[in-house]
């Protein structure tokens, strides 16, 4: 639940944000929508680095090793920080041309570039906060993340409002100060609430004893040397990219198949992009809890994998999947009959709610295959089965839904783009359960819980 809550209190912030800054004009909203899909490639990659290091730790709390989960902490902040600021340089370097490149009217592009340079400067606190909520998930403290991700989406609302807006009189005739920065104070506001929660998150680790504490120093022995202590580290490192790498690749297929699919939108007007971006952000309330139990699902199938209790990860794994199908497939159903009410609140613009309005119902068809996929993502990582699905969703995105959209879009506009989501996120639930049912650590484990039956 406090998975499910953090999710949710992301997704609010999102609203939020999109409300404040749909109140400024289609324009406005169609800048963050043009760079939506590139800020979500850049948190894949994100999340994927701190992955590869937080499933490691996960096996090591289950195994009951907190020497090797601080040593995976350490090695962590490290390695994830000079990924992070490279990461910034490039996203930095790229602010000015991408929302070009994904065409758009002038004023769209040069609002949608203040707000990707803003978001780029931020990506090693982006880090950093991933990095050690997630830890702190993996040793089981889902309550610590809930509560900052509820903080940060506080914090969100008053920077945003300071920061969006002019100074203005507020409804009972105070005068508020504001920025009045538009778009770019949106970007502003999120990232300056990240900040705070980032270091919020970085107290929480380092002061909670004791298993991940980096306080608590491992002592050498006699027979240990500096070079067995670089082993280990190489050794972290190797299995980071071995989990995390794929990730990356999944999260980079997904990712530029929604920016290819932004500029597939881009072309049909202002009001069509304007709407897609407020569908997707819509949409994200259905889905965010599956992410949430895909956290959860992660660690107790990494934990269970790390203390060896093979009966419970087989059923961690199924019991969180369809845990997730059940609560996404009810979102959807609810939100099938609010999402009228979700775009009024977004936005005033009459064409952009009805669009909407109509793509989101579409998708929302495809909401329990869409759970199948993500959670068991989560269970299947958390038994360090990261590259198969990561091609798995390689070919479902680019040659289910990128294909279709070509095809649908030029004949009947922003509807064809969502009917080919719909279509492409039931195919990849559906080969997800079958993975789920066929990997080879889970086929392995029931076969030695049939002998204990035997027995």
């Amino acid at each position: 639940m406090p998975g499910i809550l953090a999710q949710i209190s992301e997704i609010v912030m999102q609203y939020i944000d999109s409300a404040m800054v749909g109140s400024l004009g289609a324009a406005a909203s169609a800048s963050i929508g043009l760079v939506a899909s590139s800020t979500w490639l850049i948190g894949g990659l994100i999340s994927a680095a701190a992955g590869g290091f937080n499933v490691q730790i996960a096996h090591a709390c289950g195994a009951g090793d907190g020497q090797r989960a601080r040593r995976i902490m350490k090695c962590a902040l490290l390695y994830s920080l000079i990924y992070s600021l490279i990461l910034c340089a490039v996203a930095v370097l790229l602010s000015p041309m991408l929302p070009r490149w994904l065409g758009s009217s002038r004023e769209v592009v040069s609002m949608a570039a203040s707000y990707f340079g803003i978001y780029a400067v931020f990506i090693p606190v982006r880090q950093m906060y991933f990095l050690h909520t997630g830890a702190l998930q993996c040793t089981g403290n889902m309550k610590t993340p809930g509560i900052l991700s509820s903080l940060m989406c506080g914090f969100d609302v008053v920077f945003n409002y300071f920061l969006i807006f002019p100074t203005h009189k507020a409804a009972v005739g105070i005068t508020m100060p504001g920025a009045g920065l538009g778009v770019a104070g949106a970007a502003l506001g999120t990232a300056l609430s990240f900040a705070v929660t980032m270091m919020l998150s970085i107290i929480c680790v380092w002061k909670k004893p004791p298993v991940l504490s980096v306080r608590y120093t491992e002592k050498r022995g006699k027979e240990r040397s500096r070079e067995q202590d670089r082993e280990r580290n190489r050794e972290i490192l190797k299995n980071a990219v071995r989990i995390g790498l794929p990730m990356a690749l999944e999260q980079t297929a997904s990712c530029s198949a929604q920016v290819y699919t932004t500029g597939i939108v881009a072309p049909l007007g202002t009001n069509a992009l304007a709407a897609n971006s407020f569908a997707v952000t819509a949409e994200a309330l259905c889905y965010m809890p599956g992410y949430g139990i895909q956290g959860a699902a992660t660690t107790l199938v990494g934990q269970a994998y790390g203390a060896k209790r093979e009966d419970l990860v087989r059923s961690f794994g199924w019991l969180t999947t369809f845990m997730g199908m059940a609560i996404m497939s009810l979102g959807g159903l609810i939100m099938y009959f609010l999402c009228p009410y979700v775009f009024a609140f977004m936005t005033p613009v009459e064409e952009v709610r009805r669009l909407g309005a109509q793509v989101l119902r579409i998708e929302l068809l495809a909401e329990p295959m869409f759970a199948a996929s993500i959670v068991a993502a989560g269970a299947l990582r958390g038994v360090g089965d990261t590259l198969a699905p990561a091609l798995m969703s390689l070919i479902s995105i680019w040659g289910v839904r990128v294909t279709l959209s070509l095809f649908l879009a030029p004949r009947i506009g922003l509807r064809g783009v969502w009917i080919a989501m719909c279509l492409e996120l039931t195919f990849r639930g559906i080969i997800f359960l079958i993975r789920l049912a066929k990997n080879r650590e889970f086929q392995k484990m029931e076969s030695r819980e049939s002998k204990s039956r035997r027995k």
